[in-house]
C-alpha cells in the first residue's frame, strides 16, 4: 500500500472493503454505499473514507462518478480449477495442463539449507532449480520454486519445464512417483515475487512446501509455491468419526475432496450484507 494512503484508519476501511470487493460481497457492477454512509458506519471521517476509495479506485477495483455514485469494477473470472487433496499428486498434472507457466529462471545449484535437509542430501549434490509463474486467463496466481536432484533432472531441458508440467517429465524419467507430504501456512510478498504475481510488496500470500518422494521413499522434489489469496484456495471435505463419545472430524473417505482451487469464483454472495466493523473513533 502506499505511504499516501495515510492514517491507520484509512488503511483499515481501506482494507475492509477490498476484501468485500475481492470476496464478492461487493459484486461486480454493485454500488457502494456513500460517502458519508461508510463514514458513519465506520466511525470515521469522509476525509478517511475518500482516500481509502482513492486507493481502490486506483487499483481499478471501483469507479467512482460523481453523478452515478461508486460502483465495483472488478470482475471475478469465471473458471475454477479444483483437485484431490487426499490424491493431490494425481491432479498436478492436470493444473499444469489447464493453466500456462513462464519460466522465470532455471540453473543448477549445491544442495543446501532446509531444502537439503528436506530431501535428505549432502552438499556435493546438485539440484537443478527453477522459478515458475503459472497464470489462468493471462492473470498470474502462483510463484513456483522447484528443487529436482540432478540426477532426475538432467532428462529434461529448460524448454521442456517452461512448456510441461513437472510431473509429467519426472514420471517420463522413470520416476514412479508414490507420495508427497506438504505444509500450507502464510508468507509476505518479497519484491521479486510480488512484481511477477502483481501485487504489492508485503502482500500477503497463501505458502506451500511440498517434499515428493518415489516408490523406494527417495526424494525427488522440493516445491516452495506461493499463492495469490484471491485467485487461490485450499478445501477439504470432512466427515466426523469414531466411537460415539470421541467423534473428531477426519477427511472423507472415498470421496473427491476439492483442493488447490484456483479462487476464480463464478458464484458471488449478495452486496446487501453488512460491511465488516471498524473499531470505533474518529
Amino acid at each position: 500500500m502506499r505511504d499516501w494512503l495515510g492514517e491507520a484508519k484509512a488503511k483499515q476501511v481501506y482494507l475492509i472493503l477490498r476484501d468485500r470487493i475481492l470476496s464478492g460481497a461487493f459484486c461486480f457492477g454493485g454500488k457502494l454505499p456513500t460517502e458519508n454512509e461508510l463514514a458513519d458506519y465506520y466511525s470515521v471521517s469522509r476525509v478517511t473514507v475518500r482516500r481509502a476509495l482513492g486507493e481502490l479506485a486506483r487499483e481499478q477495483l471501483i469507479e467512482r462518478r460523481r453523478s452515478a455514485g461508486t460502483r465495483v469494477t472488478y470482475r471475478p473470472a469465471p473458471a475454477s480449477i479444483t483437485a484431490d487433496i487426499s490424491g493431490v499428486l494425481a491432479n498436478i498434472a492436470e493444473m499444469g495442463r489447464r493453466t500456462t507457466v513462464k519460466l522465470l529462471s532455471f540453473g543448477y545449484v549445491p544442495a543446501e539449507g532446509a531444502v537439503a535437509q528436506a530431501l535428505g542430501l549432502g552438499p556435493d549434490i546438485l539440484l537443478q532449480r527453477s522459478v515458475r509463474v503459472r497464470t489462468v486467463d493471462r492473470v498470474p496466481f502462483s510463484y513456483l520454486t522447484t528443487h529436482v536432484p540432478e540426477n532426475v533432472a538432467v532428462t529434461f531441458t529448460r524448454q521442456e519445464l517452461a512448456s510441461r508440467p513437472l510431473l509429467e517429465l519426472l514420471e517420463r524419467a522413470g520416476v514412479k512417483v508414490e507420495q508427497a507430504r506438504q505444509r500450507i501456512s502464510a508468507g509476505l510478498a518479497t519484491p521479486d515475487v510480488a512484481q511477477a504475481l502483481d501485487v504489492r510488496t508485503g502482500s500477503p500470500l497463501i505458502e506451500l512446501v511440498r517434499v515428493v518422494r518415489d516408490q523406494s521413499g527417495r526424494a525427488v522434489e522440493h516445491l516452495h509455491a506461493l499463492y495469490r489469496p484471491d485467485r487461490y484456495a485450499f478445501e477439504m471435505d470432512l466427515v466426523r468419526s469414531g466411537a460415539a463419545d470421541a467423534k473428531a472430524w477426519a477427511p472423507a473417505a472415498g470421496k473427491r475432496d476439492r483442493a488447490d482451487t484456483v479462487a476464480l469464483r463464478s458464484a458471488i454472495v449478495s452486496n446487501k450484507r453488512k460491511p465488516a466493523s471498524l473499531t470505533p473513533g474518529r
